[in-house]
């Protein structure tokens, strides 16, 4: 008896980078188990009930799909213990979104370094509003120059898992409230801008916060008129994006010297952007606190004249007791007046005794 051959499904997985700055995908072959229920098994019929759903949760059907399928991103952030979105990256909580505000760019960069992270840090940015900071979890895409028939086997089979129009929106269509759009656009600036006005708005209003492109942009004026929207980029150019294609979305990406991953929170200050792993930012924010009211108390004790700044320039465990103790009673006395949620001022005061 001849033995049926079961079909091959090619997947998008984790997006490699080579020295000297060439960008590869590396596609993966899976074959379905035997008790998945792969549609190339199916009746018309039961194939075409199988493939509806959500366009991610049926990316993973498609022959060469950029779009990373749900257990793709799980696999490639294990270390994420917690709740996942949808498509599954990581979730942060929007509570430690909001208190990452007080982190800075220099802390954010030293606690990562501590941890073994040294390749989280992009700079040398251009910006629309350079105040502005964006705060939020990333979604991922990896652009590359247009290959033809490359670019139209994914634009086929990403049209078939139920994307609408052009390659570049497709991320887009994924983004939800609190994420950051991150693009790798290989630093192209003419015939690179991946957004324009009626995108940006868009984005943010699935998001409400902005974009961070290896990449360029273009409608200026417009962008800069949607509030609350920012963006960190190579260059602007009044150019229309051409020749070039997705390659991945919702995959490990390079930005600059960093490396992100889909869900890392991005926090893109004036210095550059940090992404942070999504496992370590509830102790990044934790961490920074504590320092942020170190500050604000020898910056307070300081200007009434109580220490002088030998006295108080010292690591915590290094310093008298009595101003410890008068640490813990400033605390007391403005726990509700402090940048820092006053339950977790309550945290630090219970910590120190």
């Amino acid at each position: 008896m001849k033995k049926s051959r079961s079909r091959v499904s090619l997947a998008v997985g984790i997006s490699v980078l080579l020295t000297g700055g060439l960008g590869i995908t590396a596609f993966t072959l899976n074959e379905p188990a035997a008790n998945e229920p792969s549609t190339a098994r199916m009746p018309k019929e039961r194939a075409a009930v199988a493939d509806r759903g959500p366009a991610q949760q049926r990316a993973a059907q498609s022959e060469v799909n950029p779009v990373a399928s749900k257990a793709q991103v799980t696999a490639m952030t294990a270390d994420w213990k917690g709740a996942r979105l949808p498509d599954g990256r990581p979730k942060v909580s929007d509570d430690i979104l909001k208190r990452m505000k007080v982190v800075s760019t220099e802390q954010a960069w030293g606690f990562l370094d501590g941890k073994g992270y040294r390749n989280q840090f992009a700079g040398e940015w251009k910006t629309i509003h350079s105040d502005k900071a964006v705060i939020g979890r990333a979604l991922t895409a990896q652009f590359m120059p247009s290959n033809p028939a490359l670019e139209k086997r994914m634009t086929d089979a990403g049209h078939a898992a139920g994307h609408d129009g052009q390659m570049n929106t497709w991320p887009i269509e994924m983004l939800e409230k609190r994420d950051v759009y991150v693009a790798d656009g290989f630093g192209k600036v003419k015939d690179g801008t991946l957004i324009g006005g009626n995108l940006g708005s868009e984005i943010h209003a699935r998001t409400g916060t902005g974009v961070v492109f290896d990449g360029t942009v273009r409608d200026l004026e417009e962008l800069s008129e949607i509030k609350g929207f920012n963006a960190f980029v190579r260059g602007f150019h009044p150019s229309y994006i051409k020749d070039e294609m997705l390659t991945g979305a919702n995959t490990t990406i390079r930005i600059g010297e960093a490396v992100v991953m889909p869900g890392d929170i991005v926090l893109a200050k004036q210095e550059g952007v940090v992404f942070i792993p999504a496992q370590l930012a509830g102790d990044l924010v934790e961490d920074a606190e504590v320092t942020l009211l170190h500050d604000l108390f020898t910056k307070a004790r300081l200007a009434d004249g109580t220490y002088t700044a030998g006295e108080l320039d010292k690591g915590w465990d290094d310093l008298d007791q009595k101003i410890r103790d008068d640490f813990v009673g400033w605390l007391k006395e403005k726990k509700d007046d402090l940048p820092v949620p006053p339950e977790r001022v309550q945290e630090i005061i219970d910590g120190s005794k």
